[in-house]
């Protein structure tokens, strides 16, 4: 399927995300209010206000599913999660298994959900979305931003007080935020979306120059911020899980795979057996979606068997 967009509130196939060098530039995200536990914004961090729409193919949208999990804030913001394949008006909502219909709004499409929000709206249809039914709008739709209220301004009613965001980390993760989002989280869609020789090289540089900074860091630590889970983490593993199934083949990341680098595949295997973690993944949505719904670079939509993964299989020294 086209990826589309919104202008004026109009749906249209037409996309514009890539300059004329043919290097893919991400549009920014539009709605950036915060949820706040003090009461000094609009939307106050309460339980059963709020309602998250995600895709389980997504990593940005994976980021905030992951972190309201690890929280136990299941209860506190109910979830809506689309079909993993595209359609031609974007993310929709179906019966498929693993998707969740959205029982909040009652609507087919989640571009419906942006134009209840704003008439006129004028973007990509993103997912993250926070929803609040209170005043039926979108709150924000920045996984960043997200992930952070998840765990910061819902603490006081979070059953786990697992802290992702510690305030003597806070530093340490944002800069490691910054750092590890061109080159990876953003660059392995650099280098799938690009349409010149020139671009996708650079992109595929830079990924695989950080990708060896990191294992080196990891040889020397546990986790990107030191001995301690953090957000930071959370946003590496999101991309780490797609890579040796979807961004190595289907979007020419195949200098390595993640398997042969031994510290972050012995990473990644460990935090994908955290608590909490698990039960937000899901290989078939993520390679379903990626191989389906991007026909511009996979024109005859197969879905490949493999990679087989063995996600249990790792050490601890």
């Amino acid at each position: 399927m086209a990826l589309g967009m919104l202008v004026d509130g109009k749906w249209t196939t037409e996309w514009t995300e890539r300059d004329r060098s043919g290097k893919f530039n991400r549009m920014p995200t539009q709605f950036r209010d915060r949820i706040t536990a003090d009461g000094s914004s609009e939307f106050p961090a309460v339980a059963d206000r709020y309602h998250l729409y995600v895709s389980l193919a997504c990593p940005w949208a994976h980021r905030t599913l992951l972190v309201r999990s690890l929280k136990g804030l299941q209860d506190a913001i109910g979830v809506s999660i689309v079909d993993p394949v595209l359609s031609e008006q974007g993310w929709f909502f179906s019966d498929a298994p693993g998707a969740i219909p959205d029982t909040v709004n009652g609507k087919h499409y989640l571009q419906e959900i942006y134009l209840q929000a704003k008439p006129d709206y004028t973007g990509r249809v993103t997912v993250p979305v926070l929803w609040d039914q209170q005043t039926q709008t979108i709150v924000n739709n920045e996984s960043r931003e997200i992930i952070r209220m998840f765990d910061v301004e819902f603490g006081a009613i979070a059953p786990s007080d697992l802290s992702l965001f510690p305030t003597d980390l806070q530093a340490a993760i944002d800069q490691t935020l910054d750092a590890i989002y061109m080159p990876i989280n953003n660059g392995v869609y650099r280098a799938g979306f690009a349409t010149s020789q020139a671009a996708y090289e650079e992109a595929v540089t830079e990924l695989f120059l950080a990708l060896d900074h990191w294992e080196t860091v990891l040889g020397q630590q546990r986790y990107l911020c030191g001995d301690r889970l953090t957000a930071a983490d959370i946003c590496l593993f999101t991309t780490l899980l797609r890579f040796d199934a979807v961004y190595h083949g289907h979007f020419k990341c195949n200098l390595k795979r993640i398997a042969d680098y031994p510290n972050l595949w012995n990473y990644l295997k460990h935090i994908y057996q955290y608590p909490g973690v698990q039960e937000t993944c899901n290989l078939d949505h993520i390679k379903r979606h990626y191989y389906m719904s991007q026909t511009a670079i996979n024109p005859n939509r197969i879905v490949p068997k493999g990679p087989v993964i063995d996600w249990v299989d790792w050490r601890t020294e």
